[in-house]
């Protein structure tokens, strides 16, 4: 099967007994069953194998494939993910899991970006059975992954992450979220005010001042954990979402990425990037400012709908200059 153009996807005939494709990856092998998902690969001679709940997966996968495998280290768990190579793309298992790792019981491969891409997209597209959306909350999409294969939902996993290139509102760029382009407000932002700023510009510069609603444009997100980019200055973007339930994945960072707690509150447990052995955990109430540094990878768990922006500097050449020491991977000395 070719979920995109010019990319073969390698993938067997749907399974007798649940109906869902087994798909091949280099040497890996991702299967699923009516709850889990299970990922195989060669090791000393004997297959390995690790197992996740398979909403767990496809909510991290989701992830993954929205922001183009985003910076660094995407962990689906503690044992399976990916690392962004910008080109190319490292898919691993144990990797960073040290019990696996230092008894030579892990596997790395590199794969073009297109290609591991295309793969992921069919794994979503077949392991997502109809009415369950990976991007929403439980509460908004409920048990509908469990059992054996049952439709698909197109719709939602072909979701573009929005992405300005100045603001949104402004003519040619995103649009602002209404009622009238499909965007009603969330059931946990019923309370914010959904009014617009005014602008009163000097004649001759109507074109250059522009102003929007933040909180009512986050309000109407469909969408956990899944930054929308907002605003655009050069290489820095401001990237707020909203957060229901836990992220679903451990990002691990490769520059230093920048947190500013908007409303209500997430608990962040921390842990280091390569060992994964805990290193903080943080609770950031409205308005909190934290910096996450290079060098960990992170988990937030937020029981009510929050809102949180996250600043990113999309400098190309940071990876390489956090990882060879010639910066810092924190942005204070204390």
């Amino acid at each position: 099967m070719s979920a995109a153009a010019n990319v073969l996807v390698n993938a067997s005939a749907p399974s007798n007994e649940t109906g869902y494709r087994t798909f091949t990856l280099g040497s890996f092998k991702i299967s699923r069953d009516e709850y889990f998902v299970h990922v195989t690969w060669p090791a000393k001679g004997q297959q390995m194998k690790h197992i996740m709940s398979a909403d767990a997966f496809l909510r991290a996968m989701m992830r993954d494939v929205a922001w183009g495998f985003f910076y660094g280290w995407v962990n689906f768990d503690g044992m399976v993910g990916t690392r962004n190579k910008y080109g190319q793309v490292e898919f691993y298992a144990g990797r960073y899991a040290p019990a696996y790792h230092d008894r030579g019981l892990d596997l790395v491969e590199t794969f073009d970006t297109p290609l591991i891409m295309a793969t992921f997209k069919a794994i979503l597209e077949d392991f997502t059975n109809k009415g369950f959306d990976p991007f929403a909350a439980p509460d908004e999409t409920g048990s509908s992954w469990v059992g054996k294969k049952n439709g698909s939902n197109t719709e939602a996993i072909d979701r573009q992450r929005q992405a300005c290139k100045r603001m949104p509102g402004l003519p040619g760029d995103a649009e602002l979220r209404t009622d009238s382009n499909g965007y009603p407000v969330n059931r946990a932002f019923a309370d914010v005010v959904q009014d617009a700023p005014e602008v009163h510009a000097e004649a001759g510069f109507e074109n250059d001042v522009h102003a929007m609603n933040l909180f009512a444009y986050l309000s109407r997100s469909d969408v956990t954990w899944n930054p929308s980019v907002t605003s655009v200055c050069g290489r820095s973007l401001c990237c707020p979402t909203t957060e229901e339930y836990i992220l679903p994945i451990k990002h691990g960072n490769d520059r230093v990425e920048w947190f500013v707690q908007l409303s209500d509150e997430i608990e962040w447990e921390v842990e280091d990037k390569l060992t994964g052995l805990p290193r903080a955990k943080a609770i950031m109430k409205a308005g909190d400012v934290a910096a996450m540094p290079a060098n960990i990878r992170h988990q937030g768990f937020s029981k009510k709908r929050s809102m949180l922006l996250v600043w990113e500097n999309a400098t190309p050449e940071l990876p390489e200059m956090y990882e060879s020491g010639k910066l810092q991977p924190y942005p204070v000395n204390f």
